[in-house]
């Protein structure tokens, strides 16, 4: 039995593209998210020290309202998620890229 070698070609490129773009993206997330961490964590710091100094008083409520309401905003990225996916070559090894590009940062 003859292998269709016409098939396995765009597969690789899928494949190979998928991997690369994803470690890419995960390495670039890993970084990102740590800065932003570094600058929330100060934001926050200093934010507490204010109110313990009585300068400003937070309305902690407000503000657990604010982040549900950012993160209901979020939803859409579900279906991004599903739709990479969905191409189980390019997804796959996407998936893979990106879990080491993160695990690498």
């Amino acid at each position: 039995m003859e292998i269709p070698w016409e098939i396995f070609t765009p597969v690789a490129g899928e494949v190979g593209i998928g991997a690369v773009g994803g470690f890419l993206v995960g390495y670039a997330l890993k970084k990102i998210a740590k800065i932003l961490a570094v600058i929330l964590g100060l934001g926050f710091l200093v934010l507490q020290y204010l109110a313990y100094k009585g300068i400003i008083v937070i309305n902690y409520d407000a503000l657990q309202d604010w982040v549900l309401r950012l993160l209901g905003l979020t939803e859409g990225t579900r279906s991004l998620l599903v739709d990479a996916l969905s191409h189980v070559p390019f997804g796959a090894s996407f998936a893979f890229g990106l879990y080491m590009g993160f695990k690498k940062a």
